[in-house]
């Protein structure tokens, strides 16, 4: 597998035009989460297309709208002979769920080698960092890492049902959760129950029971109905920033028992939709591992499929 940056660095410059180079030649670069796949064609280490289409996540789709999301981007950057597949994806907890994604990614691209890794491996790849331990924030949550020695571990990515505490999915809910218990209580509708009303279109609190349990209604549509309580929390809502906190903690102590397994310090680097644009939440996370003695901690500033170019380069 792999090792280095981002298009625009050094070690690429220098790589690319070297037929030598693990680089060389085409690469197709994939990060798959729970609400859209996105893909870049790499021409020798230099990006050419990037396009995005729907989630190709076995766990959020059929395998029957996966293969056709994947079809979708592959037809806008994936034409012509490839030579490599690189894809991350959540839910990649096994070497048969690497290679049921990868048999949906091998008609479309015949010629290349395809390579399915879960996708925190990307975010730690993307941090520029070839030990640490990456936090994925975003329809879900989990935690992996690797050490110099090449151990490696991982902290939850379980699934909504059973964990993603920190995720989009858990804030929609426990937004959800907040609402109906004000209602228990006999209280007023406040500012976050207002707005995720609204946006379910509902007229009353009690009509969101029914709708969390509809199958018309799943993880990405509770996932995103998050930003009402970063809004909230953002106006001054107390319990909204309480989640936010919340959210926080429960990721740095993901990232606590990656970095305990793996007895490393750091660095830690935190990604995902959430991580990388929700101050509050990169603020909790930050202080919850300060307060362990952590403190190499970074928010990537760049898509997670550009460490892919890292994955590529890196000695077998």
């Amino acid at each position: 597998m792999t090792n280095t940056q981002n298009p625009s660095a050094t070690p690429f410059d220098q790589a690319a035009g070297s037929a030598a180079s693990p680089l060389h030649g085409i690469t197709i670069g994939l990060d798959i989460g729970g609400t859209k796949t996105h893909g870049i064609r790499f021409e020798d280490g230099r990006p050419v297309a990037d396009e995005s289409a729907g989630s190709s996540n076995v766990q959020n789709v059929s395998r029957e709208q996966a293969a056709r999301n994947l079809a979708d981007l592959f037809a806008m950057i994936g034409g012509g002979h490839v030579d490599r597949v690189y894809a991350g994806s959540g839910g990649i907890d096994t070497d048969e769920d690497a290679a049921a994604l990868a048999a949906l990614i091998q008609p479309l691209a015949p010629e290349a080698r395809v390579t399915v890794v879960h996708d925190s491996r990307l975010l730690l790849a993307a941090g520029r960092a070839a030990t640490g331990v990456a936090v994925i924030a975003g329809t879900g949550s989990a935690a992996w890492g690797r050490n110099a020695d090449g151990g490696e571990a991982r902290a939850g990515g379980w699934g909504y049902l059973l964990g993603d505490e920190g995720s989009g999915y858990w804030l929609g809910r426990e937004a959800v959760r907040h609402s109906l218990r004000r209602m228990n209580q006999g209280l007023p509708v406040d500012q976050l129950t207002a707005a995720l009303l609204a946006s379910c279109g509902l007229d009353h609190p009690n009509k969101l029971i029914a709708l969390f349990h509809s199958p018309d209604t799943g993880r990405r549509f509770w996932a995103q109905q998050a930003r009402h309580v970063v809004e909230a929390a953002a106006s001054g809502h107390r319990d909204s920033a309480m989640l936010l906190e919340q959210a926080g903690q429960d990721l740095a102590a993901l990232a606590g028992q990656v970095l305990g397994q793996l007895k490393i310090e750091g660095p830690v680097i935190l990604g995902g939709g959430l991580g990388m644009n929700v101050a509050p939440l990169q603020e909790s996370f930050r202080r919850n591992l300060a307060e362990t003695g952590v403190t190499d901690v970074r928010v990537l500033d760049q898509e997670p499929v550009f460490g892919v170019l890292q994955l590529v380069a890196e000695p077998a």
